[in-house]
């Protein structure tokens, strides 16, 4: 029997890739189809996909072309499958060509050509286009607009920027740059929201008000008040609204997590965050102080995300220590925070004016996670036990930091309607709670 394997996403299963098959089953007597996970998808970079494995592996069993269907998980598997099923010959598209040549080592290499016309880009392009306008001064403007590139079917309608003529140097990298919010909102099917955490709430409330989604940097608001009636709004008109925090759908970051709650440290008895960045801020100058972002705005809802993940947001008692730059601003360039829940307690410090080591430790009975600075872009994280020698490594590869992830499942919740919702409308509001305790000058002053 002459056995014939190749892979794919077969995302958005169209002509192209039943065409490709039919080829395939005629170079043998078995043919193998070897389907990409969505975890293996994201480690290369592509996340452009749609549907997920499950939903993939169906449309190429629906076929009938398929003698068996595996799983591709990781990169060298290959080698793997033609040994452990005695393959015969490999084949792929010819969009490929040369890259699997090294293959030829253990079985016949074929690259077929592609059926021209047809592709799932232009077929995700087609189902969920989408122009995101930005508004906001910050340098994520630019990583968010430059993110965008890399996920299919999203154009950046513009850029609303308050202050241009001040600093020229974001504005342009933008075809389109207004200083009235309601020439982007009419130009856009969704807003990013990056403006001073000041802006968050009038900003968002104005693009939800005229229909459109929003994605918001974090903390969206500045009470509670305030956050309950955006999603209240976002709710009546079927609208998406969502925390940006890129690092919550990093691969790295969101298998962390999973680890942690299936037990691999035991039960969690600690979480410690940092995040800090050394910035040198004029903190007498209160007309440029008041587009900067606080330590707690830059970084505080980034180092409470796990906190509040792992062990949820009924705590029993908060405490909060800041150090403030400017009194009349309330500008902090310290704060540390302590959380004390029934069996566990967590704490994290955050800083835009002093600089600590920015990593995650997160301790359990059975052993604890560390995850190396910066832990909130970082591929790689340890779990460690009693014995020094069992160690277990984990590598994962993150690319654009989680913003290109972030702007995918954004996507996702606008095509299926809002439905698994990472960040949570319970920690979102916790995001704010914060801020607003802070903001009322509820803390320890250092």
């Amino acid at each position: 029997m002459k056995k014939v394997i190749t892979y794919g996403t077969y995302d958005c299963l169209h002509y192209g890739h039943i065409r490709l098959l039919e080829r395939a089953k005629e170079l043998g007597d078995y043919l193998i189809v070897g389907v990409t996970s969505d975890a293996y998808d994201k480690e290369r970079g592509k996340i452009n996909g749609s549907q997920s494995v499950l939903e993939r592996v169906e449309a190429v069993r629906k076929t009938g072309l398929a003698d068996q269907i595996i799983i591709e998980e990781y990169e060298g598997q290959k080698i793997d499958d033609i040994i452990k099923y005695g393959v015969d010959v490999f084949t792929v598209g010819s969009d490929w060509e040369g890259k699997f040549d090294y293959l030829n080592d253990y079985c016949k290499v074929i690259y077929l050509d592609r059926t021209e016309g047809v592709s799932s880009s232009d077929i995700r392009s087609e189902s969920k286009s989408i122009k995101i306008g930005i508004i906001g001064e910050s340098t994520l403007t630019t990583k968010f607009r430059r993110e965008c590139q890399f996920v299919n079917g999203v154009n950046v309608s513009g850029l609303c920027y308050e202050d241009v003529l001040e600093d020229k140097k974001i504005a342009k990298d933008f075809d389109f740059v207004t200083g009235d919010y309601n020439d982007l909102l009419d130009r856009s099917d969704a807003i990013y929201v990056v403006s001073h955490p000041s802006k968050h709430y009038q900003h968002t409330k104005e693009a939800l008000l005229k229909g459109k989604h929003v994605i918001c940097e974090a903390p969206i608001a500045e009470n509670i008040d305030e956050i309950d009636e955006l999603f209240d709004i976002a709710k009546k008109n079927k609208l998406i609204l969502m925390d940006s925090i890129k690092t919550a759908y990093s691969l790295a970051y969101q298998r962390l997590i999973l680890l942690m709650k299936t037990g691999n440290i035991g039960d969690i008895t600690s979480v410690d965050a940092t995040c800090t960045s050394l910035h040198d801020y004029d903190l007498s100058n209160e007309r440029l102080l008041k587009r900067r972002w606080g330590s707690y705005n830059a970084w505080g809802p980034t180092a409470l995300l796990p906190v509040f993940q792992l062990l949820g947001v009924n705590y029993k008692d908060v405490n909060i220590i800041s150090r403030i730059g400017n009194e009349k601003l309330n500008f902090d360039t310290f704060t540390k925070i302590h959380f004390i829940y029934d069996k566990a307690v967590a704490s994290i410090k955050v800083a835009n004016g002093i600089k600590s080591e920015g990593e995650m430790i997160i301790s359990g009975t059975k052993g604890y996670a560390y995850i190396p600075a910066p832990w909130w872009k970082s591929g790689y994280f340890e779990i460690r036990h009693e014995d020094a020698n069992d160690i277990k490594k984990f590598y994962f590869k993150i690319e654009g930091e989680g913003i290109r992830y972030e702007i995918v499942a954004f996507l996702d919740l606008i095509s299926n309607g809002g439905k698994n919702l990472y960040i949570s409308r319970d920690i979102s509001k916790e995001f704010v709670k914060m801020q607003s305790l802070i903001l009322n000058c509820k803390y320890t002053k250092i």
